[in-house]
């Protein structure tokens, strides 16, 4: 195994294959990120005399061959190297000699991934971005097209109040919006450059950490060394919380849909060729994608708490614990990206039904309507909720199907520009 760590003795092969476990799978992804950290790092070593401009134009140039490499998909971590950090040193040394040698003084393989995993998510935080902003977007144009259609509303899994189509689709639009103010929050975490923290205590090198933030592309830097270290497993957990707060959002949307599609509802459909069938019932067409949605969505709520358990009762400082988080992290954010992607296929091809409400069933929709009806023409709100009651109950009630919901975010004023400004708003504080 190489490492960088060697002193001259070869590790036994059981110890070194259980300790680096599935990293060196996962490191390839950081590929991209560790050359750019190593990018930044040696423009600073030049400025502060570490590198003459002769070794850092050499190295540059070999980084950028190795940079290359990982874009088209040809680079690789060599078997027997032991992650991401020590095949890049050891690729630069390999070809282009001693001077690759210089290129981790001033820095520990701690920051180095700090500012690997860093970048990385900095990155899947604005690739998820862009899809919930999608999603958002399908959802509101589904509320503008079917805001005229009547939908039962439900509390108690019971029949309230009338609802609609254009008020549903909304709702999860705007709580998209909520997530994202999570998510924006998670990417204020991340963004921040650790780089110059070392083994976590500062280094004696006068490193120049405000050149290495702004190449970097940090809006700031962790400054304290020590506080830099704590943000291992912290920014792991900010997105995990993105990431649930998301997923508890797509939840709820799946559930509502495999519950619409029941035929004892038969609110919303899909074509044939997006449901699944039943190997003994010809007439099933079952909402198997749905209901991936929403268990795969219940695994990634439990992911913070994962990453809870994972960092619990560690003192400060860098422990090999933290090697884990990759497992946990990095499968929940490719999980993330397949239910946004799918979740907006499907509702490009859903189907409403906007005769729901002539169904006879539904006639007590109506009663709170014709209490309000009551009020507003001056009879006291507790007479006239007990005397549409009375009519209720001896079976002589007739809905009065006529709807006047006027106020902001009813049925009658869906409030969708002002629901957008908001996104708006939001976005561009991840600028």
């Amino acid at each position: 195994m190489s490492t960088l760590w060697n002193k001259g003795t070869t590790p036994d092969t059981l110890v070194s294959a259980f300790t680096v476990g599935n990293d060196r799978e996962y490191d390839l992804r950081l590929a991209k990120y560790d050359i750019q950290g190593s990018l930044a790092h040696i423009r600073m070593l030049e400025k502060i005399g570490l590198l003459t401009p002769q070794e850092h134009t050499l190295l540059h140039d070999e980084l950028l061959t190795l940079l290359d490499e990982v874009t088209r998909g040809v680079f690789a971590i060599e078997e027997g190297v032991e992650d991401i950090h020590s095949q890049v040193e050891l690729a630069l040394t390999g070809r282009i000699g001693e001077v690759g040698k210089k290129i981790h003084a001033g820095r520990s393989r701690n920051d180095q991934v700090l500012v690997d995993v860093k970048l990385y998510l900095k990155a899947e935080v604005q690739h998820v971005k862009s899809r919930v902003v999608a999603l958002f977007e399908q959802l509101q144009a589904l509320s503008e097209a079917h805001k005229e259609a009547l939908l039962p509303g439900y509390t108690h899994t019971q029949i309230a109040m009338p609802s609609s189509f254009g008020l549903w689709f909304g709702a999860y639009a705007e709580t998209l919006v909520d997530d994202l103010y999570v998510w924006h929050a998670a990417y204020r975490v991340v963004d921040q450059n650790p780089l110059g923290s070392a083994a976590g205590y500062g280094s004696s090198f006068p490193l120049d950490r405000d050149l290495t933030t702004s190449e970097l592309g940090f809006r700031t830097m962790n400054y304290n060394a020590i506080a830099a270290q704590l943000s291992r497993g912290k920014s792991e957990k900010a997105v995990a919380q993105g990431i649930a707060v998301i997923a508890a959002t797509l939840n709820k949307l799946a559930a509502d849909c495999v519950l619409y599609m029941s035929q004892n509802f038969g609110f919303i459909s899909f074509p044939d060729e997006l449901v699944t069938g039943s190997s003994i019932m010809p007439h099933k067409k079952n909402p198997d994608v749905w209901e991936l949605v929403r268990a795969k969505a219940n695994r990634l709520q439990s992911v913070p708490n994962e990453i809870a358990l994972l960092l619990a009762n560690l003192p400060h400082g860098y422990h090999r614990d933290y090697q884990l988080l990759k497992e946990i992290i990095f499968p929940a954010i490719d999980t993330l990206h397949a239910l946004l992607d799918i979740s907006l296929f499907m509702l490009k091809h859903i189907r409403v039904n906007r005769d729901i409400l002539r169904d006879t069933k539904y006639d007590c929709l109506f009663t709170v309507e014709e209490v309000n009806k009551r009020a507003l023409a001056g009879e006291p709100f507790r007479d006239a909720y007990r005397r549409v009651g009375a009519s209720v109950a001896n079976g002589t009630f007739v809905p009065h199907r006529e709807l006047a919901h006027t106020h902001k975010g009813s049925i009658g004023n869906l409030c969708n520009a002002e629901i957008r400004a908001k996104l708006d708003a939001l976005l561009a504080l991840f600028d």
